[in-house]
């Protein structure tokens, strides 16, 4: 959809061309930027307590960065600004051949303290909150009333002894929980529970 609005647009076709296109992407973009959103918000208090239990000390959250400032997880809202931005953004539109805003100009934010992660996080700083995404969603999931399994690919060999140590009790919560990893003395001995060695196509235990 986005791509034929381009299309229109880089050939400067009349408004009446575009009105079709315009439509569907307000619509479908106010209604996927609302379900974004209160993902988002619903994600965020998990996300900011997994990674303060990771040991960091600034605060951390996420948060939806949109390129329409007003947005929000109700969709009748969202079609009231989508339609007044497209109509502010029309000539631009027009002189730079595209689409200018909607839901794949939209972005995560993560913020570490003040600043944000990108840029501004450490290397550890980094791994936590990616960590801490991956095992907010579990809890997201788990709150909803699902029996979500954890999977978490090599991620020990990036962590210092202290958030290695948090991280660990933080896996046994889940019923089903599977850890990858290059070497093994990477994982806690408390997780060596069951092992599988995996060589090119052959599997041991």
């Amino acid at each position: 959809m986005v791509k034929q609005r381009n299309t229109l647009l880089k050939t400067r076709s009349s408004s009446a061309a575009l009105q079709p296109w315009s439509e569907q992407l307000i619509n479908i973009g106010a209604n996927l930027t609302a379900e974004r959103i209160a993902l988002v918000n619903a994600l965020n208090p998990f996300v900011a307590e997994n990674y303060r239990n990771l040991n960091e000390v600034k605060p951390a959250s996420i948060s939806y960065k949109s390129s329409s400032d007003g947005l929000t997880s109700d969709a009748t809202n969202n079609i009231s600004v989508l339609t007044n931005r497209l109509e502010e953004v029309q000539y631009q539109e027009i002189e730079r051949g595209t689409t200018l805003i909607g839901p794949h100009r939209d972005d995560l934010n993560l913020q570490i303290g003040d600043f944000p992660a990108k840029g501004y996080a450490s290397h550890g700083e980094s791994w936590s909150m990616a960590i801490s995404l991956r095992i907010g969603s579990y809890n997201l999931l788990k709150s909803e009333g699902a029996e979500p399994v954890l999977i978490l690919d090599d991620i020990f060999a990036e962590l210092d002894t202290a958030r290695r140590q948090q991280l660990t009790s933080v896996t046994k919560m889940a019923e089903q929980t599977f850890i990858t990893a290059a070497v093994e003395s990477d994982l806690p001995e408390e997780l060596l529970s069951n092992k599988f060695y995996v060589s090119p196509g052959v599997v041991t235990q």
